[in-house]
């Protein structure tokens, strides 16, 4: 079949043999033989060119078709073996760039032969659409046909700066934050206010303060420039409390909600050697 194919394409039997790396009268002897099992002429020679019949113009589709699917299957079946291509993944901007994105370097190290893009943005990629392979989410997941593969869980932690206390005073208990400058997101959440425990009671409390983000990174710098108290995931601060530029507030009333992470990705026979290899290492180095 791909001495057919390549024949058909280079009409002519020298050019197919040269492209082949064969001699003209092997290439010739092949073609004969093909004709002789079908029954059919393929090939109509002339002393300039040769010409396809319908029939050799069907052979020649199927051909192509049947390499093709070949070629695919062996890279598939290869790929098992040694993983490699492109895996585009996806991430919220800080937790990409805190968590994400060192995780990838090292996974590089390990697979040289597969290529990342990563893309850092708070907004949903589409992975049925293509836009990724390998998206990290945060929450529960909506329902759809996408596998997920939890990778670890977030807590989420009030914290000030030594300097903003030193100023305004350290809340002992929740109510106190209405008399602080409370740094919250400016996104529209589905708690309208801060989650606490007291007593054995969950309960919101609503805060406010002078300055809002869409970002948690965001929040952080303003907390640790001593603009007010915040709340974020703990991803965001453990550098800052490890130095003690940030100090944990109300600790005793924290409700200690968690939020999972996950990647979702396409499973199933449609999941490439790449992406699971991927998606594995993720599940054991994240934290």
């Amino acid at each position: 079949m791909t001495v057919f194919v390549a024949v058909a394409c280079e009409g002519s039997l020298s050019s197919a043999a040269r492209k082949l790396r064969l001699t003209p009268s092997a290439v010739s002897r092949i073609v004969s033989r093909i004709e002789a099992r079908l029954g059919v002429r393929l090939l109509v020679r002339t002393t300039r060119k040769l010409h396809l019949t319908p029939e050799g113009d069907a052979y020649a589709r199927a051909a192509r078709r049947i390499l093709a699917d070949l070629d695919e299957t062996e890279s598939t079946i290869a790929d098992q073996c040694s993983p490699r291509g492109l895996v585009r993944v996806s991430a919220a901007t800080a937790h990409g760039r805190l968590v994400v994105v060192p995780l990838l370097g090292a996974f590089a190290s390990l697979h040289p032969e597969i290529k990342i893009e990563i893309d850092l943005d708070d907004r949903l990629a589409d992975v049925l659409g293509g836009r990724a392979e390998v998206a990290i989410r945060f929450g529960p997941l909506a329902d759809s046909p996408l596998t997920a593969r939890r990778l670890g869980e977030t807590g989420r932690t009030v914290v000030a700066s030594p300097d903003y206390l030193a100023r305004a005073g350290t809340p002992c208990v929740p109510a106190e934050l209405r008399q602080h400058n409370c740094l919250d997101f400016s996104f529209r959440r589905l708690e309208p206010g801060w989650p606490f425990r007291e007593d054995g009671r969950d309960f919101l409390l609503p805060v406010a303060g002078n300055i809002t983000a869409n970002s948690g990174e965001t929040l952080v710098q303003l907390a640790v420039q001593g603009r007010g108290i915040t709340r974020v995931g703990n991803f965001h601060i453990g550098d800052e409390l490890a130095s003690g530029r940030l100090v944990p507030l109300l600790e005793v009333y924290n409700p200690q909600d968690r939020e999972s992470i996950h990647a979702v990705f396409l499973g199933g026979s449609a999941m490439p050697a790449r992406v699971r290899v991927l998606v594995d290492f993720l599940a054991a180095h994240m934290r």
